[in-house]
């Protein structure tokens, strides 16, 4: 089991918009899991629109896991999100 409370730990932001049913799906799985995140709404916060944008994504939600290598997808994936925290 300690394997996976250091999944735990990882530094993850996601970035989220109000009305998006998969921003909703992806913050109920990490809710579920307690998976700790930082939440930040690209409406809300422009600066972070623009992060992600840069990342190359058009769409939210964006997960960031902030580690070496940086790792980030968009929209909700239950198969990464159960590779990278179950």
């Amino acid at each position: 089991r300690e394997c996976m409370s250091v999944k735990f730990r990882k530094n993850i932001t996601l970035y989220t918009k109000k009305r998006c049913p998969q921003c909703k799906l992806t913050k109920l799985w990490f809710d579920e899991h307690g998976v700790h995140y930082h939440l930040v709404d690209i409406v809300e916060n422009k600066a972070a629109g623009e992060k992600i944008k840069q990342l190359g994504y058009q769409t939210v939600p964006v997960v960031v896991i902030h580690a070496e290598p940086e790792t980030s997808w968009s929209g909700f994936r239950p198969d990464v999100l159960e590779g990278e925290f179950l």
